[in-house]
C-alpha cells in the first residue's frame, strides 16, 4: 500500500528507532500536555473501538487527538513526534486506515483481525508486528482468563489492538508518562514497556496456580471424587499458559540479537534483558506446573484403582458371608423338611394306609425321622454347610 508523504526529513527517519536529543529537536510546542483521558472505550459511534490516542514529542504528551483522522493530522505536521494509538476490538474499516497510514503489512493486518494468534514477532521491512498473549488469575472463579495484544511498532508510532481485557495498558501509558527520559527512547521503548507489563501479569497467574495445585494435593489424598475434573481444568489452562510464554523466550532473544544492528539504547538493552530472565523464570514455572499436574493425575489414578479394587473385595467379601448364611439357611431348611414330609403322609386320613394300625407306627415313624435329620446333618456337615 502507498504511504502518504509527511515530508520527513531524513536525518529524523535514518534508523528504525528514533531518539531525539533536546538540543536537536525543534522547539516545543505552547500546547500544554493534555491530561491522559481514562483507558476506556469511547462511547462515539465512529470511534467506538479507539481507546486512546496521543501524540508525544521528546517523551512527553503533546496532543490528544479524538480520532485516527485527526492523530495522521498531527502527526504529519510533527515529525518529531510519536503516535500511540490504542484499539479495542476495532472495525476492518479503522484497521485499514491504519494499514495505509502507516503501511503495514496486509499480512500483519489479517492476524490483527482475526485474533486468536499465538505468541510471535515478525518483522516487515521497518515494522515490527508482535502478538502477546496476557494472562490474569480470576480469584472468584480459580482460572486463569486469556486476553490477546497485537502491537505494531515502527520508526514514530505504536498501535496496539487489545482483544479481551486484559491486560491493562492504561496502567503502562501512566508509567511511561512518568519518565519522559524512558518514553523519548521512542516506539522501541514502548515495546518494552508493553512486554514488562504483560509478563509481570503473569506472576499472580503463577501464584494462583501454584495455590490451586495445593489445594489439588490436599483434595487427592483427601478422597474427593470431584478432584479429577479440577485437575483436568487447570492442565488444560497450563497448556495455554505454555502456549503464551513460551514464545515469548525465543521472540526476546530475538530483539536482543538485533541490538547492535538497530542500535538500540543500551539501558533499554537492559532493560528488555530482565525482561527476558523474568520470562525464563515464568516459563520454567509453567513447565513444572504441567509435569506436577500430571503426576498428580497418576497419583489420583493410583488412589482411584486402589479405592475401587478395595470396595470390590469388600464387595466380594460381603458376598462370600452372604453365600455362606445362604448355604447354613438352606441346610437347616432341608434337615426340618425330611420330618415335615414323615408327619405329613403319615397325616393323611386314609383308612387302608400301611402300618397306620401296627402298633410300632409311631416309633417306627419317629426314629424314620430322626434318622433323615441325622443323616442330612452329617451331609451337610462334611460340606461345611454347617
Amino acid at each position: 500500500m502507498p504511504r502518504r508523504s509527511r515530508s520527513t526529513p531524513a536525518s529524523k527517519r535514518n534508523s528504525w528507532r528514533r531518539r531525539v536529543s533536546p538540543a536537536a529537536s525543534p522547539p516545543r510546542s505552547p500546547e500544554p500536555a493534555a491530561p491522559a483521558p481514562p483507558e476506556q472505550t469511547r462511547t462515539g459511534q465512529d470511534q467506538r473501538s479507539i481507546v486512546q490516542a496521543a501524540l508525544y514529542r521528546d517523551g512527553r504528551r503533546v496532543s490528544s487527538p479524538s480520532s485516527l483522522a485527526e492523530t495522521f493530522r498531527l502527526l504529519r505536521e510533527d515529525p518529531a513526534g510519536m503516535a500511540w494509538i490504542g484499539l479495542h476490538r476495532p472495525t476492518e474499516a479503522e484497521l485499514r486506515a491504519l494499514a495505509e497510514e502507516f503501511d503495514l503489512h496486509e499480512l500483519a493486518v489479517e492476524d490483527a483481525m482475526e485474533a486468536h494468534q499465538r505468541s510471535k514477532l515478525e518483522r516487515y521491512g521497518e515494522t515490527l508486528f508482535v502478538v502477546l498473549r496476557a494472562a490474569r488469575y480470576l480469584d472468584a472463579l480459580e482460572e486463569v482468563d486469556f486476553g490477546e495484544l497485537h502491537v505494531f511498532v515502527g520508526r514514530d508510532f505504536v498501535i496496539t489492538v487489545r482483544h479481551g481485557t486484559a491486560p491493562d495498558l492504561s496502567a503502562v501509558r501512566r508509567r511511561m508518562e512518568t519518565d519522559p527520559g524512558l518514553l523519548a527512547l521512542g516506539p522501541e521503548a514502548v515495546l518494552y514497556a508493553i512486554l514488562d507489563a504483560v509478563v509481570d501479569g503473569y506472576a499472580p497467574v503463577v501464584a494462583g496456580v501454584q495455590n490451586d495445585i495445593d489445594e489439588i494435593e490436599t483434595e487427592v489424598f483427601g478422597g474427593d471424587p470431584a478432584v479429577s475434573r479440577r485437575i483436568y481444568e487447570l492442565s488444560r489452562e497450563m497448556v495455554e499458559f505454555q502456549r503464551a510464554t513460551r514464545p515469548l523466550v525465543g521472540m526476546l532473544h530475538g530483539l536482543m540479537a538485533g541490538f547492535a544492528k538497530y542500535g538500540t539504547d543500551e539501558e533499554l538493552q537492559r532493560y528488555l534483558r530482565d525482561v527476558a530472565d523474568h520470562v525464563t523464570h515464568i516459563s520454567e514455572r509453567v513447565d513444572g506446573f504441567r509435569q506436577a499436574l500430571a503426576d498428580i493425575l497418576t497419583v489420583n489414578a493410583t488412589l482411584v484403582t486402589q479405592q475401587q479394587n478395595a470396595e470390590m473385595r469388600a464387595l466380594a467379601e460381603a458376598g462370600f458371608e452372604q453365600n455362606e448364611e445362604i448355604k447354613k439357611i438352606s441346610a437347616w431348611a432341608a434337615i426340618l423338611f425330611a420330618p415335615t414330609l414323615v408327619g405329613t403322609i403319615y397325616g393323611m386320613n386314609f383308612q387302608n394306609m400301611p402300618e397306620l394300625h401296627w402298633g410300632f407306627g409311631y416309633p417306627f415313624a419317629i426314629l424314620l425321622m430322626a434318622g433323615v435329620c441325622l443323616t442330612l446333618y452329617f451331609v451337610f456337615k462334611r460340606r461345611d454347610w454347617l
